[in-house]
């Protein structure tokens, strides 16, 4: 079968390899769309440990199914997580699947970015989600996506009224605009140094956008009645924009980091000031849970959370280092697709 093994942001080649065979409890998926995560681009992340196939926001179509396996057959459209929680371990108990061993451990085998993956038992068993005939192949690649900022804005606490600031409105920035609204936030500023992603999340629900280059938080406070932030989501890797974060945080404010920073980063941030009388929180988040993409798939499927025109380019397998290309550079672009069946 055909796939694409990643070497580099700039070296993502379409190779052969041997079509995985169907095992006791696993199920083969033919995959139809499989989106391109910014985290793919993470170079600095995976470089020692290529050449990988990446891929992991995927839907598809079950292909063959494995001895013992009831819940699932052949022709069933699905969306599939590639890491899966154990659910019993005392992080899962405690509400932080995200952080469980087992879900560090498990994935999908060889990467999204091929025309079959093999799913292990336990991905079958928590992992495989089958979608209603109203969601699209492209749309379930979101699902997800989603899940993470379901999750992210959930540990946040975000509430009807929050003010609420996006520092990078790239797709992951796009989507918690967007779901920040569904959860009546009362305003929702957007920044970014692209006027691109600017129009986009104006789009997608921002109430003001500003450019990066712009943004003081004399800008901030004229245009939030006064008052700086309620909950800041840094969408974006870049250090100045943590400290733009935590100089934007109005008292009783909560900032979620949702993106990660660059490779050996390190933050220092006035304590006292931050902390002391301020009752402010600083929240992480990280993938999503079983409950989480059950929640994003029944959003999609609902029409709430509109997918569709964040979609700007599809490629077919061959093309994958176009797609790369595109998520590398930040270009006009936002949402880009894969389809290796094509």
């Amino acid at each position: 079968m055909r796939v694409g093994m990643y070497y580099n942001n700039n070296d993502v080649r379409v190779e052969k390899l041997p079509r995985p065979a169907v095992g006791k409890g696993e199920i083969i998926v033919r995959v139809e769309s499989a989106g391109i995560c910014g985290s793919d681009v993470m170079e600095w992340y995976r470089i020692n440990r290529t050449p990988l196939v990446l891929g992991h926001e995927i839907s598809g179509i079950i292909e063959e199914v494995g001895e013992g396996v009831g819940d699932f057959h052949p022709g069933q459209r699905v969306a599939c997580a590639h890491h899966v929680p154990c659910m019993s371990c005392r992080y899962c108990l405690g509400g932080h699947e995200t952080v469980c061993d087992t879900l560090r451990q498990t994935n999908f085998y060889p990467g999204g970015f091929a025309e079959f993956i093999r799913l292990s038992t336990i991905n079958v068993e928590k992992g495989v989600y089958l979608l209603p005939d109203s969601v699209s192949f492209d749309e379930a690649t979101f699902v997800e996506p989603l899940a993470c900022v379901l999750r992210g804005q959930r540990l946040a606490g975000i509430k009807p009224g929050t003010n609420v600031l996006v520092l990078g409105s790239g797709i992951a920035g796009l989507m918690h605009i967007q779901l920040a609204k569904i959860n009546k936030a009362a305003r929702v500023i957007a920044t970014d140094l692209s006027d691109y992603r600017l129009l986009a999340a104006k789009r997608f629900g921002a109430d003001i956008v500003i450019n990066a280059r712009e943004y003081s938080l004399d800008l901030l406070r004229r245009l939030n009645e006064g008052r700086l932030a309620d909950l800041v989501i840094v969408s974006t890797g870049a250090v100045p924009a943590i400290y733009q974060a935590i100089d934007s945080l109005d008292r009783g404010g909560t900032i979620l980091f949702f993106a990660p920073a660059e490779k050996g980063a390190k933050i220092i941030f006035p304590f006292n000031e931050l902390f002391w009388r301020t009752e402010n929180k600083l929240v992480s988040s990280y993938a999503g849970s079983p409950a989480d993409y059950r929640q994003a798939l029944g959003l999609i499927a609902g029409g709430e959370f509109k997918v569709k025109d964040m979609i700007t380019h599809c490629f077919k397998l061959e093309e994958i280092k176009k797609g790369f290309y595109l998520v590398t550079k930040g270009a006009n672009s936002i949402k880009i697709i894969i389809h290796p069946q094509e």
